[in-house]
């Protein structure tokens, strides 16, 4: 299977060219990336769980998904494609803002993002795919900041970044 590809950037979103992803991993250099998260009419926010033999951060919670752009293709388009890989279902996208983030592993990896947080609405349960997703689960945006704080390390630490400026921007709208 051919690697996967990131595109790198520059601060303002600028591409740069393109480099292998877990080349990019290991020197830690700035690409696009996005994180979707998607509601119910209830308020909640739908996290999944990384599945077992995922090369860092298995086993624990994100958001619902996130991976990285294609070249050619937008981010509302990257959204909703890796959704239907990962979560089995469908949904209309919103961009929410973006923002550069950088968060370091134990493995030796860096997360070097300049992040794309999407928004969509669903309610129904997800066809989850084994390859990428152990579980999932419904949690009210207060309950997820509140369990971030008690327990961080069932948390990727990407999401723990993200989450902060997510939950702010939900409630900053009220």
């Amino acid at each position: 299977m051919k690697e996967e590809m990131v595109i790198l950037v520059n601060q303002a979103n600028e591409q740069l060219g393109t480099m292998p992803k877990m080349e990019a991993h290991e020197k830690g250099v700035l690409h696009r990336a996005f994180s979707v998260f998607v509601m119910n009419p209830a308020g909640e926010i739908m996290l999944q769980q990384r599945a077992a033999h995922k090369y860092h951060s298995p086993l624990l919670w994100t958001n619902t998904c996130c991976s990285h752009q294609r070249e050619g293709e937008s981010n509302i388009e990257a959204g909703v494609r890796r959704l239907k890989e990962e979560m089995g279902f469908e949904t209309e996208l919103k961009e929410l803002f973006s923002f550069v983030y950088k968060a370091e592993f134990d493995n030796g990896l860096t997360e070097h993002e300049l992040d794309h947080v999407m928004l969509g609405h669903y309610n129904d349960a997800p066809e989850i795919n084994p390859e990428e997703v152990a579980s999932w689960k419904w949690m009210l945006p207060e309950n997820i900041k509140a369990d971030i704080a008690n327990n961080p390390e069932r948390y990727t630490a990407w999401f723990k970044i993200i989450f902060d400026k997510f939950y702010d921007h939900l409630f900053q709208k009220k």
